[in-house]
């Protein structure tokens, strides 16, 4: 396989953020740096964890920046206590005190970062006492109520699967379940009045899904897809986006994975509108636009996404916010790179004109793509020592039989020599297809993007790009599917 795209090394590094350091080989978790953001102006940590039945030796302090979790510190032991105690204070947000058995007591660490935690295994959470953190004591007090409500949501929840939608049944199971969580809320509502400016209050609030609306339609039946678009447009707005430690908690990340890539249609279009609404609402608070727009951009990699046409994600993205006045992060000659790839890559987006093309032949004349007649046309991208070409080329040439009466393949040899191109061709029987080379690349230089080869193309009959990235063994699907509609 060739490799034709700049790689995007920076977007990865960006992404993860700084932590760091190597992987642990007992917790998953890459190392904390040496210092980080959030722990200017705070106090030497002094947490104590006490809980019967876990094991002590071994016991790290996991926290998490964005995605990705990574140790922060390892407990010293001291009698039946591990203790986290160091000189420099601990970045504000979410941790585990993680135990050698797979076990582990969550906690909130903010400002104040001298407190107690007491409990006993195996039930951490009714049984934690917690001296000298109102956050944790809060975190806490909403748990427990949160487990006291579990068997009463779980019943409902399988009374619910086995009930007739719409059936009196099931809309009394609907308003008991919606009365529970009105409860939780009222519940949260309560706790969140004690400490409004808290991280307790960010972290739970923020992590909450809202209300799903009602929602009908003109003959009142309920309106499901009108819900589920509100719910969408809806579920950013407990998020205090002003509160930076929050991207030291799960809340950010999992509520991110979950409205792209549950709540939003897995196309294009929608994931680009998705994306421009929730960057709309951190595009002034830097942290936050940071790890948005590099984690959307890097889902949508060429290569990397089963969505179709992924590249005008990823090409949408770059343009709009990877730009010398949006990515602060970033030095210009970095960001004049990824704006020059991601021009090339607009030139041949789904549902774009393919470009038309006039690429030397064999006989040493130009042939135009344009000037082929079939319905269809394969733009198929290759190199004679490609490992991968050498597998898909008998393919299309197979496949090409039962297809030739809809289909032209125009074939362009790429990063080769001219005798390496003719020798490829005739050792594998191309002369069906129009075969072209152009030694300097400049003929294709803006036009078809091509990722790794091989790359295949597909126009239909109005030359408008049908699919791409496409396996010879999807080139049959791709025809009829465009066909059909």
């Amino acid at each position: 396989m060739r490799f034709y795209a700049l790689l995007l090394p920076i977007l990865l590094l960006l992404a993860c953020g700084d932590t760091g350091g190597t992987v642990s080989a007992s917790s998953g978790a890459s190392t904390a740096p040496a210092s980080a953001p959030g722990s200017a102006n705070l106090e030497s940590p002094n947490i104590r964890v006490e809980v019967a039945g876990a094991p002590l030796p071994g016991a790290l302090l996991i926290g998490q920046l964005m995605e990705q979790q990574y140790r922060v510190d390892t407990a010293r032991i001291d009698g039946n206590a591990i203790v986290f105690q160091r000189s420099e204070p601990y970045p504000q947000g979410h941790y585990y005190a993680y135990f050698s058995d797979g076990s582990g007591v969550q906690m909130l660490i903010t400002e104040d970062q001298t407190f107690t935690m007491t409990a006993s295994m195996p039930d951490a959470v009714g049984t934690m006492v917690v001296k000298g953190s109102q956050d944790n004591e809060l975190l806490y007090e909403a748990l427990r109520y949160e487990n006291s409500q579990q068997d009463q949501f779980r019943n409902l929840g399988a009374q619910l699967r086995s009930a007739s939608k719409g059936s009196p049944d099931y809309d009394r199971l609907q308003a008991e379940r919606r009365a529970l969580v009105d409860q939780r809320m009222a519940h949260l509502e309560g706790l969140y009045k004690q400490a409004p400016n808290s991280l307790f209050t960010s972290f739970k609030r923020g992590g909450q899904n809202p209300q799903l609306r009602d929602i009908r339609r003109p003959d009142g039946q309920v309106d499901e897809e009108g819900q589920v678009v509100a719910f969408r447009r809806d579920f950013w707005n407990g998020v205090n986006f002003n509160d930076d430690r929050l991207l030291r908690t799960p809340v950010i990340f999992n509520k991110l994975k979950r409205y792209i890539k549950e709540l939003t249609p897995q196309n294009a279009d929608s994931i680009k509108a998705a994306s421009d609404f929730l960057i709309a609402k951190a595009i002034d608070k830097p942290d936050f636009f940071k790890f948005f727009a590099n984690w959307i951009t890097l889902q949508y990699e060429p290569g990397k996404s089963t969505v179709m046409d992924a590249e005008a994600i990823h090409v949408h993205m770059i343009q709009n916010y990877f730009t010398r006045e949006r990515a602060f992060w970033s030095d210009s000659m970095t960001v004049f790179g990824l704006q020059q790839r991601a021009d090339q890559m607009a030139y041949s987006l789904k549902g774009q004109a393919g470009p038309d093309i006039t690429v030397p032949g064999l006989d040493g004349k130009g042939k135009r793509l344009y000037d082929l007649k079939k319905p269809y046309i394969a733009v198929f991208m290759y190199n004679p020592e490609c490992d991968h070409c050498i597998e898909q080329t008998p393919k299309l040439t197979q496949a090409y039989q039962s297809l030739k009466n809809d289909l032209d393949v125009y074939a362009i040899a790429l990063d080769t020599d001219a005798a390496k191109w003719k020798g490829f061709v005739q050792a594998y029987r191309l002369q069906p297809f129009t075969n072209v080379f152009d030694p300097t690349n400049r003929s294709i230089f803006k036009t078809y993007y091509v990722d790794n080869t091989p790359e295949l193309y597909l126009l239909g009959p109005d030359r408008k790009i049908v699919a791409k990235n496409l396996k010879v063994e999807q080139l049959a699907q791709a025809i009829q599917m465009h066909k059909s509609r």
